[in-house]
């Protein structure tokens, strides 16, 4: 049976090189609760970071 990834909310902010760090500790603590974090740079701006939640 195939799972649905559905998004919750995206968000823009200012880059900043730590970002990931957020992400990366969002999905260790809330991957039981069925939540996906990710980020992604803007492709037409690089200093906008896309920050995306999902549930899985």
């Amino acid at each position: 049976m195939e799972k649905k990834i559905e998004v919750l909310a995206t968000t823009r902010l200012q880059y900043t090189s730590d970002l990931y760090k957020i992400v990366d500790s969002l999905n260790r603590t809330l991957k039981e609760q069925d939540l996906m974090f990710g980020l992604a740079l803007d492709q037409k701006d690089t200093n906008t970071a896309i920050f995306t939640i999902y549930r899985t």
